[in-house]
């Protein structure tokens, strides 16, 4: 098994203490997971905060968004009706809830390194009864002067995908809930094929199939049909749990190229990749059998949740891509990769 990546020396390149809390009286527990763009010469991340406020030993508490605005839950911790084994989600009285509240903060880089909050820019935050639970993991495509922001929306009733789109990162259009639950990891090609958009996706089900990679079309890049089932988990291996869509396919002249995040039992994820057919993305032409990236350093297999390496943005150069990703749940970090050396890594047989 060879790692790919090469790590930049700066990692992490954010951690939760660099950034301010978006309210008094709650803390940055992670941030995850950025969306990555290009906006007027200079590279962005739409970096996922997690928030909740400072715990204390005799309860958990936690944020959640109602109609009048941030409302904190609060329960003593050895109620007999709530379950909390996993630091991410508690159960209380039959009911899930996420332990933090997730929204969307924009950060701006010269080099592609060193970020920072420029002022001007909003935070992206739940709207509405469908966001209740928070907005999380961004993917960002830039196709014909649109900005297409897909992410994954989280409340009681689900974990859903929504949209919205902006031309300008200050002014945005809400699109709603584009693909119902339970749905996420859901990256747009940013480029239409044969004159229809396509977007990877990820349904899950908990009795029957599995947590696998879709693809789906659209005459308009809103409403989206004709999905079908293209990557599955496979067993004994290092994605056999779950496998979901990073950030938007790349395109080569071998194919779309797409890198995915897979995870076992025990939890660890770790990245590979895959290739699609340029005139239909459905067909599933390779895909790597070992993962390009797995959790190693300090900073990616201890945190707020140990082993694991996540991306939903790169930036790509020519050969060199340039992954941002989120490490043990807690900070940012980047790789760098060979577009060519993962294309070498795939192989042409048993794809599915």
């Amino acid at each position: 098994m060879k790692d790919l990546a090469k790590r930049l020396t700066q990692n992490p390149l954010l951690r939760p203490a660099d950034l301010k809390p978006s309210l008094a009286g709650l803390e940055i527990t992670c941030l995850l997971n950025p969306g990555v763009f290009t906006f007027e010469g200079r590279t962005w991340l739409l970096v996922r905060v997690a928030e909740r406020p400072a715990q204390q030993e005799t309860h958990i508490s936690f944020p959640v968004l109602n109609s009048t605005g941030i409302q904190i839950m609060e329960i003593e911790v050895n109620h007999p009706e709530l379950i909390a084994i996993d630091p991410r989600v508690i159960n209380y009285k039959g009911l899930d809830y996420l332990t933090t509240l997730s929204h969307l903060r924009l950060l701006r880089s010269d080099d592609g390194i060193h970020f920072y909050e420029p002022e001007g820019y909003p935070l992206l935050q739940g709207e509405n009864n469908q966001e209740s639970f928070g907005i999380e993991d961004c993917r960002v495509a830039l196709i014909d002067g649109l900005y297409y922001l897909t992410y994954t929306s989280v409340s009681e009733n689900g974990v859903a995908v929504g949209m919205r789109t902006t031309k300008d990162w200050k002014n945005f259009q809400s699109e709603g809930i584009i693909i119902p639950p339970h749905n996420k990891d859901c990256a747009i090609f940013e480029e239409k094929v044969n004159g229809k958009f396509y977007a990877l996706h990820r349904p899950s089900s908990v009795d029957l199939g599995g947590n696998f990679i879709w693809i789906a079309e659209s005459p308009d890049g809103l409403h989206w049909g004709k999905h079908q089932c293209i990557i599955k988990t496979r067993k004994d291996k290092w994605d056999s749990k779950r496998v979901g869509a990073g950030a938007a396919p790349i395109k080569t002249s071998k194919g779309w190229l797409e890198i995915y995040h897979g995870a076992n039992a025990e939890h660890r994820y770790c990245l590979g990749a895959f290739l699609m057919d340029l005139n239909n993305p459905s067909k599933v032409l390779a895909r790597t059998d070992d993962p390009i990236m797995v959790p190693t350093e300090d900073y990616e297999l201890s945190g707020f949740f140990g082993k694991v390496v996540f991306t939903n943005g790169h930036v790509v150069k020519g050969d060199e891509l340039t992954i941002y990703y989120g490490a043990a749940d807690e900070f940012v970090c980047a790789a760098q990769f060979s577009i060519e050396e993962i294309l070498s890594s795939l192989i042409y047989a048993d794809v599915t």
